[in-house]
């Protein structure tokens, strides 16, 4: 093997790896977060997350990849320890499925079934159908299918590519010496740990040991300790993962650490005892790639058969390992904590737990201003300190969801997620300001219970009708939000007009009553703050409104589209906003 030989295989080994993160990524592109959000609500049942994390390993292609998801929902309370073992041992099967699409390049035979399931026969066909819709397509999801075939073309490609170039170490002696030496159980498994930890993804070690395999020197002899020792190392990851996090969370990656260890310490006793006394002639026989896929297949079976019972004993030994302190440690309460940077590489994922806190983020503003209202019939000390709290709460969910989208931003994002990403930097500054409003009308029924004021009969009647029209548009615009429903979005803007003249009105019949004398300054400056504070408040419910309205349209021209909106003949604007005038009309001012 020369120079440009071992050029030739880095070469190869760098397209496999590449072929692998990009076929990756666009099956979890394709999936938008769905898979992992399974993860999330089906796993009440340890055999259902067995499957479950079987499934979502087997579609995103990387058991690394999902422990690490796991990690993250343990530690921000969004998954339990218990639900999290079974998650664990399902992606052990799951990272399987890529050995057996990798053993493909071992088939033999002249007919042309045979020939046309070999990669290096039907690899170009799903390249150019990928470049094809990468290039010409406008749809996001036959993007994602293009990447998806020319990542798998390319991961082909570069398995080919190693195994051609690694031919030729079939003639070095020191090649087979090496090997030879790494049948050793020890040293093979010790070998395996070390190349999966340095490259952190067992399907591309494995893939890497198959490639090995067309030289003739890999037995199952050497193959097997190596492939044992591939499952340890692939733990490095969730263990870095875990570093900084919560304990249930680090507990989350020893179970996925101790669940390879024991499965191999295991294995390796019962089959190296058991060959001791039967002497199994197959480890001397070169492995082929489609022998490489059993064992790993196999062994994560069996692995998982032999210990799921004890999934129990494997939580105690993680909590036994790592546990609680004098004060012992609590899933964050506030929805906030779902922002896990662990998120971030899957950024369908993080854009999902962004819209959940977002839409946490809201009910929050929501009650604080429903609770402000309130005070308006009669102020009350602690209604007072919980709209304080809230607000306080409202702060912090901007402060970190702000950061975290800025960060997601960088991501490769789908046009979906890049529009959400949008209109939730565009709502969360509403959403935080109509709890400043909320606020402010506090203060202003704190300063008529200290000053001894109230409102006239009259101004409390029609101030009741204006708050009502202002529940109405915030759970209509909330509600739109939350849901992502355009019907109720579209009734904000006629809402928010008839809210508009409620304001006006108000501040004009405030003036006659000033006149008639049948109310005082002092008490028209208070109304003034509140009615203006209200229609604030519906002005940000119509942002949101319109917002969302013009990301399902794909632009965020909110001015020019609510121009458009008034300039048109628009008919069902105009019956929206004509039932609403006559729900919210002010009573007739007295003779």
């Amino acid at each position: 093997m020369d120079v440009f030989d071992f050029l030739t295989m880095l070469g190869g080994l760098a397209l496999f790896l590449y072929g692998m993160s990009a076929m990756g990524d666009g099956l979890s592109r394709l999936s938008g977060g769905r898979m992992e959000r399974l993860l999330e609500k089906l796993t009440s049942r340890r055999l259902m997350g067995v499957l479950l994390g079987l499934v979502v390993t087997a579609v995103i292609q990387s058991s690394s990849a999902t422990t690490v998801m796991v990690v993250g929902f343990v530690n921000s309370g969004i998954m339990q320890l218990s639900q999290a073992v079974g998650v664990i041992m399902g992606a052990n099967i799951g990272t399987t499925v890529t050995s057996w699409l990798l053993s493909l390049t071992g088939i033999e035979g002249s007919s042309l079934l045979l020939q046309m399931l070999k990669p290096s026969s039907f690899s170009p066909i799903l390249a150019v159908i990928g470049i094809v819709f990468l290039m010409f397509s406008k749809k996001e999801k036959k993007k994602d299918v293009g990447t998806i075939l020319i990542g798998f073309a390319v991961l082909m490609f570069g398995m080919e590519t190693m195994s051609g170039a690694v031919e030729p170490l079939a003639q070095m002696e020191g090649f087979t010496r090496i090997f030879t030496m790494f049948s050793n159980p020890i040293l093979g498994m010790l070998a395996g740990t070390v190349l999966t930890a340095v490259i952190q993804s067992s399907s591309a070690s494995v893939g890497i040991l198959q490639a090995l395999c067309t030289t003739g020197a890999v037995t199952f002899g050497t193959a097997i300790p190596i492939i044992m020792g591939q499952n340890i190392g692939t733990c490095i990851t969730a263990i870095l993962s875990s570093i900084g996090a919560s304990k249930n969370a680090k507990r989350a990656a020893a179970v996925h650490l101790y669940f390879n260890v024991i499965g191999t310490v295991l294995f390796m006793i019962v089959f190296y005892s058991v060959n001791t006394f039967v002497q199994f002639d197959f480890l001397t026989d070169a492995a082929s790639p489609a022998g490489i896929a059993v064992v790993h297949s196999l062994f994560n079976v069996a692995a998982t058969l032999v210990l799921f019972p004890f999934a129990g004993v494997l939580e105690k030994l993680a909590i036994l390992t790592i546990p609680d302190r004098k004060k012992e440690e609590e899933p964050a309460g506030e929805a906030v904590s779902r922002l896990d940077e662990r998120f971030l590489d899957k950024p369908g994922l993080a854009m999902e737990e962004s819209r959940v806190v977002a839409a946490s983020m809201a009910r929050q503003a929501k009650k604080s201003m429903d609770l402000a209202i309130s005070l308006m019939g009669g102020y009350d000390e602690e209604t007072a300190e919980k709209i304080m709290e809230l607000e306080n709460q409202v702060d912090r969910y901007e402060d970190m969801l702000g950061t975290y989208l800025v960060k997601l931003s960088s991501r490769d994002l789908s046009g979906k997620d890049s529009r959400m990403l949008s209109l939730l930097l565009h709502s969360i500054g509403d959403f935080e300001r109509i709890s400043d409003h909320a606020v402010n009308l506090v203060q202003a029924a704190q300063e008529m219970r200290e000053k001894k004021l109230a409102f006239s009969d009259d101004a409390r009647k029609e101030l009741r009708i204006f708050t009502d029209a202002v529940r109405e548009i915030m759970e209509l615009a909330f509600g739109a939000f939350e849901g992502e429903d355009m019907n109720l979005a579209r009734q904000v803007e006629p809402l928010e007009q008839v809210i508009d003249v409620i304001n006006m009105e108000e501040k004009q019949r405030h003036i006659l009553r000033l006149r008639q004398g049948r109310c005082t300054i002092e008490l028209g400056f208070i109304l003034a703050d509140v009615s203006t504070n209200l229609e604030r408040v519906a002005d940000h419910c119509s942002n949101i409104a319109v917002c969302l309205l013009q990301s399902s349209r794909g632009g965020f021209d909110t001015h020019g589209y609510l121009e458009e909106l008034k300039n048109e003949e628009d008919e069902s604007y105009k019956a929206v906003y004509s039932e609403m005038s006559r729900k919210y009309r002010l009573p007739d001012l007295p003779a």
